[in-house]
C-alpha cells in the first residue's frame, strides 16, 4: 500500500539508497525554515521523502527537495499551505521537466542560484572582505523563486534569503545564529550575511519600492543576532579603549555592529557610538575616552569628510611629555576615493580586526 500511495502522490516506486540523500535537519537549513514545518509538511499534506532508512529516518533526495523548494515559492507570495500543497503534488503528477530530470540525476548536493555577481559597491550595507574565501559551490538557478541572485556564496545565503522573504522570525534567528556559532562571528558575516544583505538590497533596487520591508526586517534580525553572539564588554583599560562611530549624516551602523561584536569576541574594550554622531558629541566622546583608536564609518561619499577625520587624529590627551593622538580609521565604501593621508583605511572585516588589535596591542604595551 506504501508503493501505491506514494504512486498517488507523484512519485516514483524506487527509493534512494540507505544513507544518501539529505536529513530533514539538513533540509530545513537549506529551505530556511524549523524542521518542525518540513515535518508538518510531511505529515500534513504528503510532501515527505521517497526514501527512509533504519526505520523513520527520513533521507531527502534532490526531486524531493524540489517539492519543497516549490512548497517555499508558492506560500512567500502568500498562496494558503494547504492550496500550495495541492499544487505542488498536481505538477509532481506531470511529466517532469529536463531540469527536473537533471536533477533527481544529480547527486544529492545543495544548490545555488545562478551566480550574478557583484558586490553592490558604495550601496551595500557591509564591510567588504577579500580574505576570506567562500567555499566552492554548484552554479545553478534557484527553484526556490526567491528571486535573489546571491553568485557563488556560501549555501547558507538561500536558507536566510528565504526566511527574510517569509517575514519567517523565528527560522531567520536559528538559521542566522546557526551561520555564527559554525564559522564565526568575521567568516559568518563575510561568507553568508553579507551576500544575502547585499542581494536584498540589490532586489530592493531594482524592484521599485518593493522588499524594502525585507531589507529592514533582515537588517533587525542580523543585528539581534549579532548582540546575541557577542560576549559582554569587556572592562575599560587605559589607553586600550576603541571608539566606534558613523560620520554625521551616516546612519548605516550595521557595519559597525559586526565590528564592535568581533571585537567584544576578542577582548577589547569597545564604545560603539552608532549612527550619525554630532562632531561635538563625536568630539566630546573622543576625549572622555581616551581611545586607542577610533574608527569612523561611512557608507556615502557625500557623508565621508577628511576634515572630520583630520580633526580627530589630531586629538591630543593626557600630561605634557606624555600626550597621546587616537588611531584613526576610516572604514566604508563612502571612503573610496577620498583617503586621508596617515590614516588606515582597512578594506574589510578582517582586515579592520586585525589593525585595531595590533593598534590596541601596541598602546597596551606603552601604557604607564
Amino acid at each position: 500500500m506504501g508503493v501505491h500511495e506514494r504512486d498517488s502522490r507523484g512519485r516514483g516506486p524506487e527509493s534512494a539508497p540507505a544513507g544518501s540523500g539529505l536529513t530533514t535537519g539538513e533540509v530545513a537549513r537549506r529551505l530556511g525554515v524549523a524542521p518542525t514545518t518540513v515535518r508538518t509538511w510531511d505529515r500534513r499534506y504528503g510532501l515527505g521523502p521517497d526514501a527512509h532508512t533504519g526505520g523513520r529516518h527520513r533521507r531527502w533526495t534532490p526531486v524531493d527537495v524540489a517539492r519543497l523548494e516549490r512548497m517555499c515559492a508558492l506560500t512567500a507570495t502568500g498562496i494558503p499551505p494547504a492550496e500550495a500543497a495541492r499544487t505542488v503534488l498536481d505538477e509532481a503528477t506531470q511529466e517532469p521537466a529536463p531540469a527536473a530530470r537533471a536533477a533527481s540525476a544529480a547527486p544529492a548536493t545543495p544548490t545555488l542560484p545562478e551566480a550574478a555577481g557583484e558586490a553592490a559597491g558604495e550601496e551595500a550595507p557591509a564591510l567588504r572582505d577579500e580574505g576570506v574565501a567562500p567555499r566552492p559551490s554548484v552554479r545553478a538557478r534557484s527553484r526556490a523563486g526567491s528571486g535573489l541572485r546571491l553568485g557563488d556564496v556560501r549555501q547558507e545565503c538561500k536558507g536566510i534569503a528565504r526566511a527574510a522573504l517569509r517575514l519567517d522570525a523565528s527560522a531567520l534567528d536559528e538559521l542566522l545564529e546557526t551561520a555564527i556559532a559554525e564559522h564565526g562571528l568575521v567568516a559568518a558575516w563575510t561568507e553568508v550575511i553579507m551576500p544575502t544583505l547585499q542581494a536584498v538590497g540589490r532586489k530592493w533596487e531594482s524592484s521599485g519600492e518593493r522588499y524594502v520591508e525585507v531589507e529592514h526586517f533582515l537588517s533587525w534580525h542580523v543585528s539581534g543576532a549579532l548582540r546575541r553572539a557577542a560576549p559582554p564588554t569587556a572592562a575599560d583599560r587605559p589607553g586600550a579603549t576603541v571608539v566606534l562611530a558613523c560620520v554625521p549624516g551616516e546612519n548605516h551602523t550595521l557595519p559597525l555592529e559586526v565590528l564592535a561584536a568581533a571585537l567584544a569576541e576578542r577582548g577589547l574594550p569597545v564604545r560603539m557610538f552608532g549612527g550619525a554622531l554630532p562632531v561635538e558629541s563625536l568630539v566630546t566622546a573622543v576625549r572622555r575616552t581616551g581611545p586607542a583608536a577610533v574608527a569612523l564609518w561611512a557608507q556615502s561619499r557625500t557623508t565621508a569628510s577628511r576634515p572630520l577625520a583630520q580633526h580627530v587624529a589630531a586629538m591630543e590627551w593626557g600630561v605634557r611629555g606624555a600626550r597621546r593622538k587616537p588611531v584613526v580609521l576610516t572604514i566604508g565604501p563612502g571612503w573610496s576615493g577620498r583617503t586621508v593621508p596617515g590614516l588606515p583605511r582597512p578594506t574589510g572585516l578582517a582586515e579592520a580586526v586585525a589593525v585595531l588589535e595590533t593598534v590596541v596591542s601596541r598602546q597596551g604595551a606603552v601604557s604607564p
